[in-house]
């Protein structure tokens, strides 16, 4: 066995360089490069962990090869030993062929020879994924080890749980093995590529949309760096192809084809370049005509697992933990707040639930912003506690979207930037107000503020992750208050 420094791949840096050649160039040789990786990102790989450890009770007692203990050279002796002594289940099992290092999440013997199992926390099979449980297959099936089966151990979102978890019914079980072997060819051509593209001069690839697929490359920093403030990409929104324009040069907001342009399209530009706004009264007026007295402003603050952690819940469904809650009595008056954040470690959603339909009175207009997340909130809560199903469908038929009026573009303004979200308009209509500066300053944000509450033992600590996200959510439904006064003044 050889481990040549140059031309050694891992799973991931293959992976890497099927996104991009440059990004794996740069892992391997300027890893200083790099920018911080997100959060949420983190987040995203202890859920997957978690998921691999369920994934495991699908074939118990079987041995793992520990990864942070050893070299990978002793990773891959012991996963020999371990094969030769007879063992029939193997959990990370390491193997190195023609230089390229994989560990496989289960390796299960079954009739006809050893079948691979990859686990993903996501809930159906993507195309990466064949890419990813294909490049395990060339390297077990090249050292000479009977492979008969190669699966994808997937999340299955339709499981509720009942009791403990069931783990043959939280786990849908995909046979990829037909795709995986028409893949070889393609397999191992890209080593070859990426082996030649290592012995060469950093590849000269422009930015593109593989920058940001699934998530943003750890090198975008770097390789954008040449991208001014403002630019077309400071757009949110997909209403120009940013990327086809780019590639003819065109960056700024100046050099955009006015002649190319929809009338939408123009207004952006426009509306940008002038500084100015652009209002449709009457439509602003028929939003404000549909809301009444009292008015309670809400916001849902929810997090999920990838392992459903309550009786009744599925995979990835939202869980509230908090809620903000700014009312107005009548016209003139001025707004109160209540507010409400669970305490860690225990399922919030019925004293949640108890305490929100105590403060909204039956008749009362419920503003909230993006109806579809508060909705399917309210929903949720309707189906795990049916004996508050006849408080809870009023409840959602007396909701109104504030969004309305930003998404059909009744105000826009130019600093919005395409976008109709509250963290784009706030600042754009009420620069006085913030998420600037907060500890936690998003929905993503919050989820794992809470989850660190959760796992925190210091009473302090706990404290103040609490006051962050009651500052955080608090802003959210004050934000309502203040953009509908705006609205109000341009009736």
């Amino acid at each position: 066995m050889t481990l040549d420094k140059n031309a050694f791949l891992s799973k991931s840096l293959f992976l890497r360089g099927l996104r991009c050649y440059k990004s794996l160039y740069l892992h391997k040789y300027q890893p200083e490069l790099r920018g911080e990786v997100p959060e949420f990102q983190n987040s995203l790989l202890e859920s997957g962990m978690d998921v691999g450890m369920y994934a495991r009770k699908l074939f118990p007692d079987g041995i793992e090869i520990p990864f942070d203990e050893m070299s990978i050279a002793e990773q891959i002796d012991k996963t020999k030993k371990t094969i030769d002594v007879g063992a029939t289940t193997l959990y990370e099992a390491a193997f190195n062929y023609d230089d390229v290092f994989i560990k496989a999440d289960i390796l299960h013997k079954g009739k006809g020879g050893w079948k691979i199992y990859e686990v993903k926390s996501s809930t159906s099979v993507k195309d990466y994924h064949l890419e990813d449980i294909a490049v395990q297959y060339y390297v077990i099936k090249g050292i000479g080890l009977p492979v008969s089966k190669v699966c994808l151990a997937h999340i299955n979102n339709q499981y509720v749980r009942n009791g403990e978890i069931e783990v043959d019914e939280l786990f849908a079980i995909v046979d990829l093995t037909d795709s995986v072997i028409e893949k070889q060819d393609f397999i191992k051509d890209e080593i070859e590529k990426m082996r030649d593209i290592l012995k060469d001069s950093m590849p000269d690839i422009e930015i593109g949309k593989h920058c940001s697929e699934h998530y943003d490359c750890d090198f975008k920093g770097h390789c954008w760096k040449h991208i001014p403030e403002n630019s077309i990409f400071s757009i949110e929104s997909n209403w120009i192809d940013k990327f086809s324009y780019y590639r003819q040069g065109i960056v700024h907001f100046e050099d955009l084809p006015m002649d190319k342009l929809n009338n939408k399209q123009r207004m952006y530009v426009e509306a940008f370049l002038e500084k100015k706004d652009f209002v449709e009264r009457e439509e602003i007026e028929n939003f404000l005509s549909a809301l009444w007295y009292p008015m309670y402003f809400l916001d849902f603050e929810t997090f999920y697992t990838s392992i459903p952690l309550y009786e009744g819940t599925r995979p990835y469904q939202q869980i509230p933990f908090q809620y903000s809650l700014h009312y107005i009595e009548n016209k003139g008056a001025n707004p109160k707040h209540s507010e409400y954040v669970a305490a860690p470690n225990c399922d919030p959603r019925k004293e949640l639930l108890e305490k929100l339909l105590a403060e909204i009175p039956t008749n009362a207009c419920v503003i909230v912003y993006n109806q579809t997340f508060e909705k399917g909130v309210l929903k949720g809560l309707a189906e795990a506690f049916p004996a508050y199903a006849d408080w809870i469908v009023p409840f959602i038929e007396n909701i109104r979207d504030l969004m309305v009026p930003f998404r059909r573009k009744a105000l826009y303004h130019w600093q919005m930037y395409g976008s109709h979200s509250i963290k784009a308009v706030l600042p754009a209509l009420i620069p006085e107000l913030s998420y600037e500066g907060l500890e936690i300053a998003d929905g993503g944000m919050a989820m794992d503020a809470y989850f660190h509450m959760c796992r925190s033992k210091d009473p302090d600590e706990i404290e103040k992750i609490r006051t962050s996200l009651l500052e955080y959510c608090r802003l959210d439904t004050l934000a309502m208050v203040r953009i509908l006064e705006r609205l109000y003044k341009l009736k």
